[in-house]
């Protein structure tokens, strides 16, 4: 009698998806850093061996995946352009750690220290980055005439990325920048850093429009998730925050030319012991930028220093800009289902620009106390209306 395949006795559904599967799996071309020469003992320079394998998954014709095995590799700094990519779907799986110098004057010079510019369908899963920035931080702690420093993962002009799971730790600046790119999408990332780490802001984004951010955790020095000029069409979802400096929309209106920020929104976040909460923040100069249609919903703050703030006035030691009006126009602002714990009496502050003052602000079903008071409410040229429950008094019109 003859005997059956295992996939004579599958049923059809099954064959279908095993052929697909392995299709898929066969169509996947799969480089090895180690095979390029990279070293997992987080001692000997990795960067070309990195480079080396992005140019060949670049010149694949098929989907692609770059592999880092478990381990330690250290890398100077990476380029990687994708403006001549015949591939676009290559995904950088990630099982090890990939370092930066500890020592702050190897790459002093860079602007950025992984970088991807011009690429088209690129993925990151998994993996740890870790900036080893604590001798920079040190030094400006310090005083001393020190390096600016170098953002840690930056992708610029680039579409449909995808960042899943990935560990950002220590950078020296900036952990994850994404400036004028389309159609990017991080989930389940985590950022962290000492709270007294200067200028290390979580996610920053520019330029750029459809950006996801979900179900991650940052901690930081500075921003969590920080908005710059030309934002729009920008999700931030399941957040925790802290520590840090909250979730800013800002600075903007450094530039008199400046595009503006617009269709925001920010939902279902938690603060716990932040600087600021939701934070809109303008320099005190003339500007042609705005900021409109942003949606602030269901934030639970966990004492806070300024859970709700508008700070148009922003003109650190009053240089280059004093006695100046903010030009930044500020409308249809809403922050709905708002509660938790501030630690300062006024949990909310809109300090507007005279100039131009901020119209369309809604508070709805806000509940912030203070050492068990309702907090306070703080309004200077702000229009606007509250409802719902609002257990402080409101400020606005």
């Amino acid at each position: 009698m003859r005997k059956m395949s295992l996939l004579e006795n599958l049923p059809l559904f099954f064959i279908v998806f095993f052929l697909i599967l392995n299709s898929s799996i066969a169509a996947t071309a799969i480089y090895n850093v180690k095979n390029y020469g990279a070293k997992s003992n987080g001692k000997i320079d990795s960067s070309k061996a990195f480079l080396s394998a992005w140019a060949a998954a670049c010149a694949s014709s098929s989907p692609a995946t770059i592999y880092v095995p478990k381990g330690s590799y250290l890398l100077k700094s990476a380029y990687f352009l994708g403006e001549t990519c015949k591939s676009n779907a290559i995904t950088l799986h990630i099982d090890g750690t990939i370092l930066a110098p500890s020592d702050y004057n190897v790459i002093r010079n860079e602007e950025n220290w992984i970088k991807f510019e011009r690429v088209t369908g690129v993925s990151i899963y998994r993996g740890t980055l870790d900036g080893q920035g604590a001798s920079l931080w040190a030094c400006k702690n310090s005083s001393k005439n020190c390096p600016q420093g170098t953002m840690g993962l930056t992708f610029s002009n680039s579409s449909n990325i995808d960042i899943s799971g990935l560990t950002s730790k220590n950078s020296q600046m900036f952990h994850i920048l994404v400036d004028n790119c389309h159609n990017v999408k991080l989930q389940g990332v985590k950022v962290s850093a000492p709270g007294n780490s200067p200028n290390t802001d979580g996610i920053h984004v520019q330029y750029s429009s459809k950006v996801t951010i979900m179900n991650s955790h940052i901690g930081t020095g500075d921003d969590c998730i920080s908005i710059g000029p030309g934002t729009s069409n920008l999700w931030i979802e399941n957040i925790a925050c802290g520590p840090g400096h909250g979730i800013s929309i800002g600075s903007l209106g450094w530039e008199l030319e400046e595009p503006g920020v617009q269709n925001v929104t920010v939902k279902t976040v938690a603060f716990s012991g932040t600087q600021n909460g939701l934070r809109v923040k303008t320099w005190a100069r003339s500007s042609n930028g705005f900021v409109r249609n942003v949606l602030f919903q269901h934030i639970v703050m966990a004492n806070v220093q300024n859970p709700i703030i508008i700070d148009q006035n922003y003109c650190p030691n009053n240089e280059n800009c004093p006695h100046q009006g903010s030009g930044v126009k500020i409308s249809n602002v809403k922050y709905q289902d708002i509660r938790g714990t501030s630690a300062t009496e006024v949990a909310v502050k809109f300090d507007c620009s005279k100039k131009y003052p901020c119209s369309g602000i809604a508070l709805e079903d806000i509940n912030l106390s203070y050492r068990d008071q309702p907090a306070e409410t703080s309004c200077v040229n702000a229009g606007g209306r509250a409802s719902g429950s609002v257990k402080q008094t409101s400020c606005l019109g």
